[in-house]
């Protein structure tokens, strides 16, 4: 039988370095290399990544887009790329990461075992720490507003043993059916980076298909071990975007109302009870993400914090 083509998409925006040990680790994927084509997506990186990428990896595919276009946008060109070339799957996959060699060929045989599932995404660790789980798929807690990942600081004990049905998974590694993006639509661009899964997953839902948590399937992500709300671009975008996806996806008043008032003022608050830089950037972050989504400013925040 005829393995399904897939396009691996990899976007990067600097950090050759570990674009380089995310490739590499590629190289040892057990599923066979004639259905599969590497596609890096750079952002106008500064550190020379496209040729880096060329000299390193000859058959890999560059495409440079010109500018940072952030995750979601970034990430529409490789998956047009994969619709205009035939390919049955497009997988995404965060430059920061390193592979299993059979993570792929689980993913594609999960998914097309389910004909329903439509999403498919593996347990990913925290590559500093190997057994610690930083992802096991997410779910979304309508009461707050808010998208939680399960797992997150758990030792891998096989407490997810079998593929599970879930919310979301995030997109620092997933695979999609070429049907769902068909009828689904792509990421929205709005987001720039953080939630645009969650309200894709949102969509992919409600087209009628299934999202898998696959757990035999394993990625490890070099994301920090102390990753921390209070830096400013990241309470930017994380509250900006929060409050798209409820926009987008038509949240409940009483969803808005937990989110505004019982969320994200008591986080707002607790930060201007901490004495420290840092936590004095995450408020200017937020409050410049509460301006910009009631002036309906998406997409890149173009300012400085």
């Amino acid at each position: 039988m005829m393995k399904p083509r897939v396009a691996l998409l990899v976007l990067c925006y600097n950090g050759i370095e570990d674009t380089l040990a995310c490739l590499a680790s590629l190289q040892h994927l057990t599923y066979p290399r004639e259905h599969y084509t590497i596609v890096v997506l750079d952002n106008a990186s500064q550190d020379g990544t496209p040729a880096r990428v060329q000299a390193a990896f000859p058959d890999v595919t560059v495409i440079e887009n010109g500018a940072n276009l952030g995750f979601a946008a970034g990430n529409n060109v490789g998956l047009r790329y994969a619709l205009d070339h035939g390919y049955d799957y497009a997988l995404l996959l965060n430059n920061d990461t390193e592979v299993a060699p059979d993570f792929l060929s689980i993913l594609v045989a999960a998914a097309e075992a389910s004909p329903r599932a439509g999403v498919v995404g593996p347990t990913i660790y925290y590559h500093a720490d190997p057994d610690l789980i930083w992802s096991a798929g997410g779910w979304i807690d309508w009461q707050r507003g808010v998208g939680l990942m399960d797992g997150t600081g758990e030792r891998d004990t096989g407490q997810y043993a079998r593929p599970r049905p879930v919310d979301f998974v995030t997109g620092c590694a997933l695979l999609v059916k070429r049907r769902v993006l068909e009828q689904a639509g792509l990421l929205d661009e709005r987001f720039f980076m953080y939630y645009e899964e969650t309200e894709w997953s949102v969509r992919v839902a409600r087209a009628g298909y299934g999202i898998l948590h696959v757990p035999a399937a394993q990625v490890w992500h070099k994301i920090p071990l102390d990753a921390r709300f209070d830096q400013e671009y990241l309470a930017y975008y994380m509250t900006r975007n929060r409050l798209l996806f409820l926009q987008a996806t038509g949240a409940r008043p009483d969803t808005w109302l937990h989110a505004l008032v019982l969320q994200d003022l008591r986080t707002y608050a607790s930060l201007w009870l901490r004495p420290k830089w840092r936590t004095r950037r995450g408020r200017i972050g937020m409050g410049m993400a509460w301006l910009d989504f009631w002036r309906g400013r998406f997409g890149r925040l173009e300012q400085a914090l």
